[in-house]
């Protein structure tokens, strides 16, 4: 998990979430923006990079935010994986 902050402004500026499964890394989210990828406009910049090419493979992810912490989020959707596979 890696967030830059804001604290004068209340925001988050930058962020990179990455989730594993021991070695394998199952998928990530990042803030960097792709506005040349219409399947992404509805949560630009914030998308969530999955199998398979985990590389390019890029979906939206609604409820990232700069606003408001990402944490409980993540925790949420890592907790819904626990014994089950991505």
């Amino acid at each position: 998990m890696h967030e830059e902050l804001d604290f004068g402004d209340g925001l988050i500026t930058s962020y990179g979430y990455e989730v594993y499964r021991g070695q394998e890394k199952l998928y990530w989210y990042d803030d960097f923006p792709h506005p040349d990828d219409p399947t992404l406009a509805s949560t630009h910049p914030h998308h969530k990079h999955v199998p398979p090419n985990i590389k390019r493979n890029r979906i939206p992810a609604p409820g990232l935010s700069f606003e408001k912490p990402n944490l409980s989020l993540l925790i949420d959707e890592i907790e819904s994986l626990s014994g089950s596979d991505p």
